[in-house]
């Protein structure tokens, strides 16, 4: 069966940084985009970055510069590392694969002074 595991989210102060690892299995992993969203307390889901199946990255405005997709297909994982990280990074965040439709239970990122 599928599994997206994320992993890597915590703690930080403003202006730091973190990587957040996602660890796929039950698919050929290299045959799809990966992608990170995030949930911010009340708000809705909101896509952060795309990584295509040729490595081809995007991101959300909110977070261009700053932040970076990147995969590993050798190692079934999808990285997005997070820096300068501000108040309104918090949020719950999600890996997906393109053709999945459940989500899992992400991993907390909380940015407080």
């Amino acid at each position: 069966q599928v599994e997206l595991v994320e992993s890597g989210g915590g703690l930080v102060q403003p202006g730091g940084s973190l990587r957040l690892s996602c660890a796929a299995s039950g698919f050929t992993f290299k045959n799809y985009a990966m992608y990170w969203y995030r949930q911010a307390p009340g708000k809705e889901r909101e896509l952060v970055a795309t990584i295509s199946t040729s490595g081809y990255t995007s991101y959300a405005d909110s977070v261009k510069g700053r932040f970076t997709i990147a995969r590993d297909n050798s190692k079934n994982t999808v990285y997005l590392q997070m820096n300068s990280l501000q108040f309104a990074d918090t949020g719950v965040y999600y890996c997906k694969a393109a053709f999945y439709i459940y989500w899992g239970q992400g991993t907390q990122v909380t940015v407080s002074s």
